[in-house]
């Protein structure tokens, strides 16, 4: 296999098959040690964080799958801390959609005079752009579409996927005790079509959800869902 991507939390390697392999790292994002699934850093790594990743994400994307969301899943390989992919085109050079429950986070560094910290909010979808030295700065529908990303229908293609899965996942811990107030996904054009595809993964690393008014930690999921 040949290594194609060293990114925070996953090396992405092509397969002789055509298609591809993603390694789960044991390395979360934050600062200063402290997890935080919005910055753009690694903050600390922890033991089994790569295999509790791993098969949270085979949890979801198998049952997205049955509930036919289309994803870039094709097999798990426990033994490996990896997943098996089908090849997808990125949507410019990597963008990430956010949906929104509550506030918190950047939503409320950015909009504190108007939210408060916990504000429930109707699955807010915000698009952010994968740019490390900008800060992943949020950027709009209409910019997309002008900078040629992608188009309006596309978008509202990707906006729609995005609050399904997310209300999916919310749904889901919610049968587990758990509240779901953000998580982040990142979607692909199938390689020689156009349709889009979930990509990437779902893991405590994505989201932020609590139980009991405390934060999930994300080595903590795979007991929540009984994994």
């Amino acid at each position: 296999m040949k290594l194609v991507y060293k990114g925070k939390t996953k090396d992405v390697f092509a397969r002789d098959d055509g298609n591809y392999l993603l390694k789960f790292k044991d390395d979360a994002t934050g600062t200063d040690g402290v997890f935080d699934p919005g910055a753009n850093t690694v903050g600390l790594s922890i033991e089994g964080l790569g295999n509790a990743g791993l098969a949270m994400t085979r949890y979801f994307f198998e049952k997205l799958e049955a509930a036919g969301v289309p994803t870039h899943y094709i097999a798990c390989l426990p033994e490996e801390s990896a997943m098996v992919v089908k090849p997808a085109i990125r949507l410019g050079k990597g963008l990430e959609f956010i949906c929104r429950f509550r506030a918190v986070g950047s939503f409320t560094r950015r909009y504190g005079d108007y939210a408060k910290e916990g504000l429930p909010l109707d699955a807010f979808v915000e698009v952010t752009l994968k740019d490390d030295d900008r800060g992943d700065p949020p950027i709009t529908k209409d910019a997309l579409v002008m900078l040629g990303v992608m188009s309006d229908a596309e978008y509202e293609i990707i906006k729609a996927l995005t609050q399904r899965i997310a209300v999916f996942v919310r749904d889901e811990l919610a049968r587990h005790g758990a509240e779901l107030y953000d998580i982040k996904f990142e979607f692909g054009r199938t390689a020689g079509s156009d349709e889009m595809i979930l990509i990437d993964e779902i893991t405590g690393g994505n989201m932020r959800a609590f139980k009991d008014g405390k934060q999930i930690e994300p080595m903590a999921f795979g007991a929540l869902l009984g994994l």
